[in-house]
């Protein structure tokens, strides 16, 4: 076997945190990444807070209005990916018939599983109401409110990303790459099949006679946290006293994040109880060759795109009108 041709994903890695120890078996990476992402976003925003980017009319915001930015927006996130997650991405409408298990963090023998299951799109549209809903309560200005917070996610959204990976879940399709990860959770295959056959000679696996045996991966989770997370940060990041009009950032960030997921998508291995929704919708997720083959993540994708260009549309207008009203 030519090792160099393929990774075998860290057998050290565990979800556990502590694995073994009696009564920290439930600290998971996960939760920890998340606990990450909010201390960064915070950062980031009260960064921004000091460089005035949030003052307006005489205001200026404190770094109690931050926390209490972040915190609403986190709540509100965590609750619409959950939803999401539970109502769009479980096609056996096991929540639409018990919609009370949908923050019930135990399975059917009481073990404690946390809130095993986010959707990234449901939390974008949780986190959008959650921002509206506290500029509102506090009456400040949502689109300066919203670009700040535009910048601060991606980094966040890194935490995320790599709390998957050390999950050893949402692994990518199938790939002869030499960067391509085997994961323990991964689809197994039988060695009879002929194109496993093929598959395996091409990166010099040697398979056993009988039985089955798990491929490589591409480990989408590092390509994501990457481009989605670090790529998208660093660009807001230097754009963010740029922008030509308030609003510009977040919709910025919706395009960009859409346009980056939606390719990353083609290396993702989609859901398999959902496969394809467009193209060769019976198509092998896994081993997906085909542009056309359009899956449940780019179609919500595609709607992110069109937000953010409506978006920005809208504000820009605004901004123009506003303008010729001050000149008057």
């Amino acid at each position: 076997m030519n090792s160099l041709l393929y990774i075998q994903y860290p057998t050290w890695i565990k979800p556990e945190i502590f694995p073994g120890i009696p009564f920290l078996h439930f600290v998971r990476w996960y939760g920890l990444m998340y606990v990450f992402a909010f201390v960064f976003a915070y950062l980031i925003l009260n960064c921004q807070r000091k460089e005035g980017l949030l003052d307006s009319q005489g205001y200026k915001a404190s770094e109690d209005d931050i926390l209490s930015f972040i915190a609403t927006g986190f709540i509100f996130l965590i609750i619409g990916a959950r939803i999401f997650a539970c109502l769009v991405y479980t096609p056996s409408g096991k929540y639409w018939k018990a919609p009370w298990l949908i923050f019930w963090p135990f399975d059917e023998n009481m073990n404690f599983t946390g809130l095993a299951g986010m959707s990234y799109h449901g939390g974008f549209i949780g986190g959008l109401f959650g921002m509206i809903f506290w500029c509102k309560k506090n009456k400040k200005p949502l689109m300066k409110w919203m670009d700040v917070m535009a910048v601060a996610i991606p980094c966040g959204y890194t935490f995320g990303r790599l709390g998957n990976f050390l999950n050893g879940e949402l692994y990518g399709r199938l790939t002869t790459m030499p960067w391509g990860m085997i994961f323990p959770a991964s689809k197994s295959y039988s060695v009879s099949i002929q194109w496993v056959k093929d598959f395996a000679a091409q990166i010099g696996m040697v398979l056993p006679e009988t039985g089955t045996v798990h491929l490589p991966c591409h480990p989408s989770q590092l390509y994501e946290a990457f481009f989605e997370g670090i790529f998208l940060f660093v660009l807001l990041w230097c754009l963010r006293k740029k922008k030509p009009f308030d609003g510009f950032t977040s919709a910025l960030y919706s395009v960009g994040y859409g346009t980056v997921r939606f390719i990353i998508e083609y290396f993702r291995m989609p859901d398999e109880d959902m496969g394809f929704k467009l193209g060769d919708v019976n198509g092998a997720i896994d081993r997906n060759t085909s542009l056309l083959n359009i899956s449940t993540g780019q179609i919500l994708c595609f709607l992110m795109i069109a937000f953010g260009i409506t978006l920005g549309i809208i504000c820009y207008r605004k901004s123009k009108l506003n303008n010729v009203k001050n000149k008057k």
